[in-house]
């Protein structure tokens, strides 16, 4: 059971990180029905594929897990088809946009995956969409069934009580770490050449060279520039705000001029608008660091630096002004753990901080600031963090007063994984369904047939 909640709570994460998949056969076979809803074996084996080309070992027994997992996923599609819940066709198209995107850089470029998948990219995304589609309208369909699940400290106080003594969990040593980033800040004059150069791409389009490979050969978005600038459909949400001005600004086909933003210098081009979705492309060119702008920025680093030791401003308050980490700046500096976004935890397990982050920390005494350390960014820019060790975690046994928020996640989720339980129990009870008897063996699938209604 438990295996099962973890798939049908995860929802076709293999399909999620789905590879190329082969064209389905003209001649198929029916592997499942659910209710009105149909799994062909060559749905099956384009999952497996899929599995396969992430990179796991063969093995016929995971093809039982991978089917109910698409049960999983036919029974909410056909729940969300009878509470009316759906999704929005832009939504779908830029999930389509974002998946083609990514499988286009992992295969090299566009033609290379045509080569691979042995037919257009065009063609491709048809084929995926209703899939996604369906993927999509599943995942909105579970957050619905769990939207009121709350949790008591009762409830979490019971779940911990759960445990024998010798199983709890180890936690292994932990970290609240702040930091202050400091980009170079250039000069217009230090700006100009890279202005120039992308100025001069914008004259390029403007007489008639293709703009996707424009933007293949020069852009430094390595996001977008392997499938020729395309961002795909998006909002009024997701992009800076000098992009999004000029985006929902022009029409189909009018180029842009040049415009700055934090990430460097842009040229966009429209290609579709629809209602509130945008589908454009553009070009980025990164203006570089240079010397001087770096001994500019580490004199105010070491200037920050003296005026939180010497208590003439707090870190919190110097992080909110001064740095230029956005997702820290207003949360007083503190890292937030990325592995587990939703719990917005600043104690991070020491495997999994930044490394370069580790090595200064680890000598800290807790309440120390650093002194400016030099870094390199993602992008490649250089710049000056001023570290603050608020605490240290020696590794221990969980227990409540130190790790409750932590047992508050496991409790919360331990009861949405039985609400889910009980969910699909009910509904599979009610509901037709029919397994190929190749699959008669799958332990995985029993639960799906032993309730059934015929």
């Amino acid at each position: 059971m438990k295996k099962f909640l973890a798939i049908a709570g995860g929802l076709i994460c293999l399909f999620l990180n789905a590879q190329a998949q082969p064209a389905k056969k003209n001649i198929d076979k029916v592997v499942a029905v659910l209710g009105n809803n149909i799994i062909l074996l060559s749905d099956l084996n384009q999952q497996y594929a899929q599995y396969l080309n992430s990179g796991n070992p063969a093995d016929e027994k995971v093809k039982c897990y991978i089917l109910q997992q698409m049960l999983a996923q036919k029974l909410l599609k056909q729940q969300a088809e009878i509470d009316s819940i759906t999704v929005e066709e832009a939504q779908v198209d830029e999930e389509v946009d974002k998946r083609m995107r990514m499988q286009i850089q992992r295969a090299g470029g566009q033609e290379r995956l045509e080569q691979f998948l042995n037919r257009s990219v065009l063609q491709y995304k048809d084929e995926i969409r209703p899939d996604l589609k369906e993927q999509l309208i599943s995942n909105k369909m579970q957050a619905h069934i769990t939207q009121d699940v709350s949790i008591t400290p009762l409830e979490v106080k019971k779940y911990f009580d759960s445990y024998k003594k010798d199983s709890l969990p180890d936690i292994p040593t932990e970290f609240e770490v702040g930091e202050i980033v400091l980009h170079p800040k250039l000069t217009k004059a230090e700006k100009q050449k890279f202005y120039d150069k992308i100025d001069a791409l914008r004259l390029r389009v403007k007489s008639g060279e293709d703009f996707a490979f424009l933007a293949k050969s020069y852009s430094e978005d390595p996001g977008s520039a392997p499938d020729g600038g395309d961002l795909g459909f998006f909002d009024r949400t997701r992009m800076v705000k000098e992009f999004t001005a000029w985006a929902f600004k022009l029409k189909a086909g009018e180029l842009s001029p040049v415009f700055e933003s934090e990430h460097g210098f842009h040229i966009l081009q429209v290609i579709e608008r629809r209602g509130e979705q945008v589908q454009a492309r553009h070009i980025l060119i990164r203006p570089q660091t240079t010397p001087q702008s770096l001994d500019r920025v580490k004199l105010q680093a070491d200037s920050l630096y003296t005026n939180i030791k010497t208590n003439k401003i707090s870190f919190s308050t110097a992080a909110s002004l001064y740095s230029d980490n956005k997702e820290s700046q207003y949360n007083g500096g503190m890292i937030l753990y990325a592995d587990n976004v939703t719990a917005r935890t600043t104690f991070i397990p020491a495997d999994k901080l930044d490394p370069k982050v580790f090595l200064v920390v680890d000598t800290m005494k807790v309440g120390e600031i650093s002194q400016p350390v030099l870094f390199t960014g993602q992008d490649g820019k250089e710049g000056y963090k001023l570290l603050y060790l608020k605490s240290k975690i020696p590794p221990h046994k969980g227990n409540l007063e130190q790790d409750y928020a932590k047992f508050k996640e496991r409790a919360q989720q331990s009861k949405i994984d039985r609400i889910l339980s009980e969910w699909f129990e009910k509904r599979r009870e009610n509901t037709y369904i029919r397994i190929d008897e190749d699959y008669n063996k799958c332990d995985e699938l029993k639960i799906w047939t032993k309730t059934a209604k015929k």
